[in-house]
């Protein structure tokens, strides 16, 4: 096989190296530097908001959003199904208890179910929302492969019931709403915690790391301070609150300020790669390119296939694994959170379309590198491989 053409892989065109042989020179490598403040500013600026801390992992940025909005040990966190695990993670590390809602045909939270949830399942005592008797503190909402949620209706519901949300933004940077009352909003900024990741599969990349922003700059500045270990007295170490090892490092922000000096050219190129696979699998029967969300402007991070139940009933495995024989890198969504073993106990509310997808959605190839001629051969081999499982 001389071909190979991977899913989604790091793209450093630009002053990656130059940055960071710099903070080596300068001999800041660690939890300390000026790359750091210089890409929480340049974060700050890109999204339109006043404060972003820099920290170790989307994961992390999610957990520190959880601890701020207050979530407690029996509290109860609103989460999605159809998303990576480490969105939902977090709430078990405050030893708080997951509800599943269901999504909608955007893969993200649904707000119709988020609201019958609330409105059937659920108490609203004195200002505080009860599921089982238990306080419902936050609503986890992710924006799957760049796709924004309906944030319109999803903080509706959240005002009305005092529910902080976290907008899980991870997969969403440079994502915005173009119309109605949240035009000029991007992903992250609209409800009361953003959450992005720098993953090595990201649009843009510091190997590992993460940022946080909220709707208050102080509360980001309490962030930060949780994530460098709580730190009040930096002669004497004195430590006033339970603190974290979470922030990002010198050398990881000295990729990212290189990063983000590439983003708006990487979302582009995104957004011409997904028209040109649109074009491509325009009419075919066997699968079809999953739209995004009127109204907005997505950073287009991943691009799906809905495959045909209907004609195709070959496994994901065995699609995945014939496109890998002819050198083209694919991915199955993931497999739902609430049917994973650390998961089993806890409530689902009226999971119908997450099964549905999770049947059907393959990843391809969506990498800022990839060349129209090898989105013409990905197009090529996928819909060979999916008629050569037609059973028609």
């Amino acid at each position: 096989m001389s071909k190979f053409i991977p899913l989604s892989i790091p793209n450093f065109e630009g002053n990656e190296r130059k940055y960071v042989d710099d903070a080596i020179e300068q001999g800041w490598v660690s939890t300390g530097g000026a790359y750091i403040t210089k890409l929480e500013e340049e974060m700050a600026k890109f999204l339109h908001t006043d404060n972003v801390c820099a920290c170790q992992s989307g994961t992390s940025a999610l957990h520190l959003s959880l601890i701020e909005a207050g979530v407690l040990p029996g509290d109860v966190v609103l989460v999605p199904p159809l998303t990576f695990i480490a969105a939902v993670n977090p709430v078990k590390y405050q030893f708080a208890t997951p509800v599943f809602i269901d999504c909608d045909d955007s893969f993200c939270l649904d707000p119709q179910k988020l609201r019958t949830f609330c409105e059937n399942e659920c108490e609203f005592i004195g200002g505080v929302l009860y599921f089982n008797k238990m306080p419902v503190k936050a609503v986890i909402v992710v924006h799957v492969f760049g796709n924004l949620a309906d944030m319109v209706a999803i903080m509706d519901i959240a005002k009305k019931y005092n529910l902080k949300v976290i907008e899980d933004s991870t997969e969403a940077l440079g994502t915005r709403y173009t119309e109605g009352p949240l035009a000029g909003k991007f992903a992250g900024t609209i409800g009361d915690f953003g959450a992005f990741s720098f993953n090595g599969n990201k649009i843009i990349t510091t190997g590992g790391g993460g940022a946080v922003t909220a709707n208050d700059s102080a509360v980001v500045d309490h962030i930060r301070y949780l994530s460098t270990q709580a730190k009040n007295d930096v002669h004497y170490y004195i430590h006033n609150e339970v603190g974290y090892n979470y922030r990002m490092t010198n050398l990881q922000a000295a990729l990212g300020v290189a990063q983000m000096e590439e983003l708006p050219e990487f979302i582009e190129r995104k957004r011409r790669n997904y028209d040109l696979y649109e074009k491509l699998f325009d009419g075919f029967e066997l699968a079809k390119l999953v739209p995004f969300r009127s109204g907005t402007y997505s950073n287009k991070w991943f691009y799906s296939l809905e495959i045909n139940r209907d004609r195709v009933s070959a496994s994901m495995r065995e699609i995945i694994t014939s496109l890998e024989a002819v050198g083209v890198q694919t991915r199955a969504i993931w497999g739902l959170i609430n049917e994973q073993i650390p998961y089993l106990e806890d409530t689902t509310y009226k999971i119908e379309k997450a099964p549905y997808y999770a049947e059907r959605i393959l990843n391809i190839p969506s990498s800022t590198q990839i060349t129209e001629e090898e989105i013409c051969y990905v197009a090529q081999k996928v819909k060979e491989v999916l008629e050569g499982f037609d059973n028609e």
